[in-house]
């Protein structure tokens, strides 16, 4: 996609109100640019100018601490010991005092290439902008002792489509996401004056679509690289935007999967005859859960009119229809669904506050932001907000929670399959010709698809959180994995797509064949919708979607659900909204 140029009124204002994770999805995938930070905050006392001050002010008290700590040093006086600014880090920080500002900026750059030893596939474009726009964010709140430029680098080489290689492992979510943040951070680090050229010391770059050294896209697109000086270095790489990055889009894609999975219910409801009691809002009302009352209800506007499902909302059945009740996957998919909402709306809430979080160490706090209680100094706090444990339990219970979904919508699609339980439908969904019984196979391997999704995601689901491995020495003796529940979160979250699309496909394809069977019946009013919004749909340029009569090619059929399910283009089709996520 190209990066257009966008006009300063329409671009991402740092620091002016909370980032949201429409924003992070916006300018990942969309390419929405990002002000750069002005050199003059307004002269107000608003949050935004009170951030731009702060960020001014924090950078220059770490130049002055390094000013005394060279005066210091100069008059045979013991220096003042900051950590991340005169120390080396984690078992490192007891062995030696820096006494010179050369030396901090060497620890910044050394920094950087030592710890860009991730490895792995490369995080997708997406996650990488998602992630420098993350980092910005924090930087940008002003308690992490570095320049107005550095914050400024970072956002250019957004808006310029300069987007560092990260390649995904390496993240313990301890000290933040160091080795991949590492990568990111050393493309805009310009080398010591007295380094040796090396390999790898300029990070690679993906830059107008070509693989490339990082200071060549640098050059190429017009941005100097910084010099980085105290503290700068350890603050670029010590949070979890990575983490944070890969979640945020992974709750973005499942808040999209869940709320189709409601439609591809729906439609299931309608082919397979289904009893709309199980949907009724005083039933969901005496259970007290919100997002179950809200799916429930959502589904069952979705049905309203509808002569193909069964059930009253006053009266109960003829004794010859029998008791109205369907298989679980049908009855109780307004729990499930409705639980996930009720997860993913949490989830939500932790994403946003780590989106906007502070999550570098040490973090300095000027004079007016200290305890009350206490002398009033400005301070550098040492402490653990790197770490990634609000992040890694939300984003575990993400993936739990989505995957329940495409457990329940794989039963689905497999009652719709079988002959002897979809309610007079044929067998995988396909009529054969009389002499033909047999040759043609139907949706039968669509559900296979599904059914391997599914038992992926039970290995993937497995929460990362529960898990810690000691490093440096042992003085980060307790890690998170918060980046791992990110990127399994993410897997699990696309086997959901699939698993989601394997029963849109499978639905249409049913009530398609029930319609052929009961061509007087009347659809939902927003089943009739997306009924007439799937057969608009077209699987190829020139070839629309149309009830199979034979064997085809499926896998082009599957991959246009799952890009329907991806880019969410059925829920604008709907009479009626689906419950909000956020």
């Amino acid at each position: 996609m190209p990066f257009a140029s966008h006009h300063p009124d329409s671009a991402l204002l740092l620091g002016r109100d909370l980032l949201s994770l429409a924003d992070v999805v916006r300018v990942a995938r969309e390419n929405t640019s990002v002000q750069p930070l002005p050199a003059t905050p307004p002269d107000d006392n608003s949050p935004y100018a009170q951030r731009l001050r702060r960020v001014a002010r924090s950078a220059a008290w770490v130049r002055r601490a390094m000013d005394e700590i060279e005066a210091a040093d100069a008059e045979g006086r013991p220096p003042l010991v900051i950590y991340g600014v005169n120390t080396g880090f984690g078992d490192n920080a007891g062995r030696a005092i820096f006494r010179h500002r050369a030396e901090a900026d060497r620890l910044s750059r050394n920094l950087l290439l030592s710890h860009a030893v991730a490895t792995g596939p490369h995080l997708p474009p997406d996650a990488v902008r998602a992630a420098m726009l993350i980092r910005a964010n924090t930087l940008a709140q002003g308690y992490s002792g570095v320049r107005r430029e550095v914050i400024n680098t970072l956002i250019a080489m957004l808006n310029r489509g300069v987007l560092p290689v990260v390649p995904a492992l390496g993240s313990l979510g301890a000290s933040g996401d160091l080795a991949p943040l590492a990568h990111l951070a050393l493309v805009l680090s310009a080398p010591l004056p007295d380094e040796r050229p090396h390999p790898g010391a300029n990070g690679q770059v993906y830059y107008q679509g070509e693989l490339m050294d990082g200071a060549a896209a640098m050059n190429a697109a017009n941005i100097p690289r910084i010099r980085l000086g105290a503290k700068e270095g350890v603050a670029l790489i010590n949070g979890t935007a990575v983490g944070a990055a890969v979640g945020a889009l992974a709750w973005h894609d499942a808040a999209r999967a869940l709320q189709t999975s409601a439609l591809a219910l729906a439609l299931s409801m309608e082919a397979l005859r289904g009893y709309r009691d199980a949907y009724l809002p005083h039933l969901h009302a005496v259970r007290g859960h919100a997002g179950q009352a809200e799916m429930a209800a959502f589904v069952y506007a979705l049905l309203e009119g509808s002569t193909l499902v069964r059930g009253d909302a006053h009266f109960d059945l003829p004794a010859e229809q029998g008791p109205p009740q369907d298989p679980y996957s049908l009855r109780v998919a307004p729990v499930v669904l409705g639980a996930a909402l009720d997860a993913l709306r949490y989830v939500a809430g932790v994403l946003t506050r780590e989106i906007n979080a502070v999550t570098d160490n040490p973090l300095i706090f000027l004079a007016e932001e200290g305890p009350l209680h206490l002398p009033r100094q400005v301070k550098a706090v040492s402490g653990g907000n790197f770490h990634g444990a609000p992040l890694g339990y939300a984003l575990d219970f993400l993936k739990l929670a989505i995957a329940d979904v495409a457990n329940v919508a794989e039963r689905r699609t497999f009652l719709l399959l079988d002959g002897r339980l979809n309610r007079g439908l044929p067998p995988f969904l396909i009529t054969d010709s009389a002499g033909e019984e047999g040759l043609n196979n139907g949706l039968m391997i669509v559900q296979y698809t599904a059914a391997a999704a599914v038992a992926e995601n039970k290995i993937l689901a497995h929460p990362a959180s529960v898990d810690s491995i000691p490093t440096s020495a042992n003085r980060e003796d307790h890690v998170s994995l918060s980046a791992t529940a990110a990127r399994t979160a993410a897997q699990v979250v696309a086997n959901v797509q699939t698993v989601v699309a394997a029963e849109l496909l499978c639905a249409y394809q049913a009530l398609e064949l029930r319609l052929q069977q009961e061509p007087k019946a009347q659809l939902g009013r927003g089943t009739a919708a997306l009924l007439e919004a799937l057969r608009a749909v077209e699987v190829v340029p020139g070839h629309p979607l149309r009830p199979l009569t034979h064997d085809v090619a499926l896998k082009p059929y599957l991959d246009r659900m799952i890009a329907l399910v991806r880019d969410g283009a059925l829920l604008d089709a709907l009479p009626v909204s689906p419950p909000p996520v956020e």
